[in-house]
């Protein structure tokens, strides 16, 4: 029986493998073949030699989340805990992975200073604009970024075992739709200078700011959809 939320963590963290290894060893993978990319091409006259590799294990949250649900659901409920509960515990699984590995990124970067790009000048654990200030700042965004993408993914998960593949599948061309929306109005009102102005003057504090409250918007619409799920 695993009724309580903290025991709906440990009850993910069963698959010790995928939620603690996995995301660190693809990291080191990436970061790897980045590094040796690096050491066969000329340095040219750039001082920081920024590559995109950190992005994977943020994509790994995501499919993390959606695994949980997508995958665990079912076992969890028939251990005995409630929706409420298979819930709440995934999402305190999800904070606690992504305050852990917000640490461990900002002590990463720390390092990455101190040996001016791991003798290469190499900026992966580094991200202009975004990942880029004290390495407390860089744990805030991280932290906040790794648990909007996690709960993402749970959201994905919930409306798949809620309305199956045509679900999900709406679900995603629903979210292109808006996005097409989006871009096509801000084109015929001519507001992608404004829209640039405003991200590139937004501080990366602020940026945070916007990614935590999407992060509780999608938390409070997954538990929402977690309510009505059936497996």
């Amino acid at each position: 029986m695993i009724p309580a939320p903290i025991n709906v963590a440990r009850y993910h963290l069963l698959q010790r493998f995928n939620y603690l290894a996995l995301p660190w060893g693809m990291l080191a993978f990436v970061f790897g073949i980045d590094a040796v990319i690096l050491a066969l091409t000329p340095a040219g006259h750039d001082p920081n030699r920024y590559v995109g590799g950190l992005g994977s294990i943020f994509v790994i949250l995501f499919v993390l989340g959606l695994q949980s649900v997508a995958r665990s659901l079912p076992l969890g409920l028939a251990l005995g805990a409630s929706r409420r509960s298979y819930f709440l515990g995934t999402a305190l699984l999800a904070v606690s992975m992504a305050a852990v590995f917000g640490l461990v990124l900002g002590v990463l970067q720390v390092v990455e200073r101190a040996t001016g790009g791991w003798g290469m000048s190499m900026g992966f654990f580094r991200i202009p604009y975004i990942l880029q200030g004290p390495w407390y700042q860089t744990w805030l965004t991280s932290f906040v970024t790794f648990t909007l993408l996690f709960v993402y993914g749970m959201w994905f998960g919930l409306v798949f075992r809620r309305w199956s593949l045509v679900g999900l599948t709406a679900f995603i061309a629903g979210q292109i739709a808006v996005l097409l929306v989006g871009a096509l109005t801000a084109t015929w009102t001519h507001a992608w200078p404004s829209i640039g102005h405003f991200f590139t003057t937004l501080s990366a504090l602020g940026l945070t700011g916007l990614l935590a409250a999407l992060a509780a918007a999608l938390l409070a619409g997954g538990f929402t959809t977690m309510r009505r799920v059936t497996v």
